[in-house]
């Protein structure tokens, strides 16, 4: 059942209209992002690849994490578009996306704006 807006609230019908079609809009994608973002490990993650391209093997290394849960991180990263990966002889490097760059730098200005 479709709920009524009173007629003592005023909007416009073009606001409505608006609001219609902002809250129809298909932002999987943008939840996708943040879901990414929900774990602090990965946004270490992002930090540690914006110094330089890094093995699964070194994530191992700083975490001491079993691979399959290090796997699960960098897959919710891959599939938010955020980061990719090479083939490095046995080894996969993983790499910042363009998109990633932005929305780490993103990331660390909200960072510095909480601290002060």
């Amino acid at each position: 059942m479709r709920t009524v807006i009173p007629p003592s609230y005023e909007i416009s019908s073009g606001t409505l209209e608006e609001l219609r079609r902002l809250v129809r809009e298909d932002v999987a994608d943008v939840a996708l992002i943040f879901k990414a973002l929900s774990d602090p490990l990965r946004i270490a993650i992002l930090r540690a690849l914006n110094v330089r391209d890094l093995c699964v093997c070194v994530f191992l290394d700083l975490t001491d994490m079993k691979y399959s849960l290090m796997s699960y991180h960098l897959k919710q990263l891959k599939d938010a578009k955020l980061v990719d990966y090479n083939k490095n002889g046995k080894f996969l490097v993983y790499h910042l996306t363009e998109l990633g760059r932005k929305v780490l730098a993103v990331v660390e200005e909200l960072k510095s704006s909480m601290v002060r």
